[in-house]
């Protein structure tokens, strides 16, 4: 009985924080035999001393005797938690939705909401998903990104139904363009920039607005000719002047850029619409039924509805969802662009970044990016990214088929001697044996390594136990074997060990620091894959001559 409240109890302090509750603890001993409720007096003052023993002891002390003697313990009963997202409103025919970077670089964990979310909309009502890459701003456009963009949508397994380039559609901008300036409905300024704004927060026209249709055609015209530089001359959409908002007042909708090289088309074109026009013409376009993005583009929302409406146009179904604040990580395109031109990142993929390229680097599956964001909602309050969280999603869904192998940091050796041949046999996961076992046969002598943490609290005539080989007592630098004797674990010291022939490993940290080791030789016989260093963490592993890991999580 004794044993069965020493498995309950490590349950129990693994499952919450290393501290283990006594009721708890009795409410799963009278849940497995029923015929002690007449003995709960005897068993409280047992519950409570060994669970008083559990709780003094460290957390991967608790984790290890529990993976030791009861590694069955371990599989916790699945809490299915149906978290769905709502229906969307309006849905008559079928759903077409729209995914819209900018090809400055690759995707963020940020951009990974709303390539979810539209994912997950358009799985359900059997729609189609429309990739528009943004790139008409030649100034923060970059060759490698196209390709890096699909890549990333790839790895968050997010299926794309058309792929469309603004790029190649200027042809089509210019002419709802100059529908536009014909309907009087858009005029091209030639106002000072900073005078202009100043009019427009006035709730004033600037002295061009009310210009003849034919003087804001020849100007439009003598824009896509070369006739003014940049700056000189820019298209403005009409709205309310007298609106509450001037973010929402007339605003500019084409500017002249004569220097910049667009990566795709070159110089061919000169006047480049700025987003809210593009994206309204496009939406409508490709026909989008419902257009779902963060609330921080209400303001663009509501200029584009001016496109809309001038046009008479069906408009989408437009659905903002709360800000998100991502902290603890490195997003801004900017700031990575220089670091990688300075060395200060090694790429895209550097693990300190949040691009989803470092993040796929690092092991995380993106069943656990997906199940975040749908979780998540599309509610509109703001809200702040938990990496954490993550980690809980993914540490569900990799546990079980990730394999187990040992890794020593800052190795010390230490001999060890025994009266018999040694061997270790260790499962490759504790609670599915049918993926194998990692076997070493060690002999009578022979070195071990240990890491320096467990080395420096070592104490002469220690006793202590080898995982998954046995127990030896620890005397000036060296081990000598003494039994396997199961019973006595609960009292030792586990500690983790790799033998003398292991493979030198670097593990890269989150934060950018090195980890040094070694792992067990048989990490050699796998690919590239994750796998969980016991007691350190899970590592997505690059196995060469050596292995380079990167560390997920713990």
């Amino acid at each position: 009985m004794e044993n069965e409240i020493r498995k309950y109890a490590l349950q129990n302090a693994v499952e919450h924080g290393g501290k283990a509750d006594e009721k708890s603890v009795l409410g799963k001993i009278l849940a497995s035999n029923p015929s002690l409720k007449n003995s709960i007096k005897d068993l409280i003052p047992i519950i409570k001393k060994i669970v008083e023993e559990v709780n003094n002891m460290d957390q991967e002390r608790q984790k290890s005797e529990l993976i030791e003697i009861f590694p069955e313990a371990l599989e916790k009963k699945k809490v299915v938690e149906k978290k769905a997202l709502p229906d969307l409103p309006d849905v008559k025919g079928e759903v077409v939705m729209r995914l819209a970077p900018s090809p400055s670089g690759p995707l963020h964990i940020g951009h990974s909401r709303m390539a979810i979310l539209n994912d997950e909309y358009v799985k359900r009502y059997g729609g189609r998903l429309i990739l528009r890459i943004e790139d008409t701003n030649p100034l923060n456009v970059e060759n490698y990104a196209y390709d890096m963009i699909k890549d990333d949508l790839n790895y968050l397994e997010v299926k794309i139904h058309e792929i469309v380039i603004q790029s190649d559609r200027f042809d089509l901008y210019y002419k709802y363009a100059k529908n536009l300036i014909e309907m009087g409905k858009a005029y091209i300024t030639l106002c000072d920039e900073k005078e202009w704004r100043k009019l427009k927060i006035a709730r004033k026209p600037c002295p061009d607005r009310d210009a003849d249709a034919s003087i804001h055609l020849e100007r439009w015209d003598n824009m896509l000719s070369g006739k003014y530089d940049d700056r000189e001359a820019v298209y403005v959409v009409k709205t309310d002047l007298n609106h509450p908002n001037p973010a929402i007042r007339d605003w500019a909708a084409f500017r002249i850029i004569r220097k910049a090289i667009h990566p795709r088309i070159g110089q061919k074109y000169i006047v480049y619409p700025l987003m809210n026009f593009s994206v309204a013409i496009d939406d409508h376009e490709l026909g989008l039924t419902h257009v779902l993005r963060g609330k921080d583009h209400l303001n663009n929302t509501y200029r584009q509805i001016y496109i809309f409406d001038y046009f008479n146009w069906k408009k989408p179904v437009y659905i903002h969802y709360g800000k998100v604040k991502i902290e603890g990580s490195i997003l801004k395109t900017s700031i990575i662009k220089k670091g990688i031109r300075d060395g200060t990142f090694k790429g895209w993929d550097d693990v300190r970044l949040g691009t989803l390229l470092a993040i796929k680097k690092r092991g995380i599956d993106p069943q656990a990016i997906r199940k975040y964001w749908v979780d998540a909602g599309i509610k509109d309050v703001d809200i702040i990214f938990s990496w954490e969280n993550l980690y809980s999603y993914n540490r569900t869904i990799v546990d079980g088929r990730t394999k187990r192998y040992f890794f020593v940091w800052n190795p010390n050796k230490l001999s060890v001697s025994s009266d018999i041949e040694l061997k270790s046999k260790a499962p490759l996961h504790p609670s599915h044996q049918e993926l194998g076992f990692r076997e070493y046969q060690l002999g009578k002598n022979f070195n071990i390594y240990i890491s320096d943490s467990d080395y420096n609290n070592l104490k002469n005539n220690e006793m202590i136990r080898l995982k998954d080989l046995g127990n030896f007592e620890f005397e000036n630098n060296s081990l000598k074997f003494l039994n396997n004797d199961l019973s006595l674990v609960k009292k030792l010291k586990i500690i983790h060990w790799v033998p003398e022939n292991s493979v030198k490993c670097i593990v890269e940290m989150p934060d950018g620091n090195i980890v040094n080791g070694l792992a067990e030789p048989k990490i050699l016989k796998i690919k590239n894959e994750l796998v969980q260093f016991e007691r350190f963490g899970f590592v997505n592993v690059f196995v060469s001559d050596f292995v380079n890991g990167y560390y997920a999580h713990g």
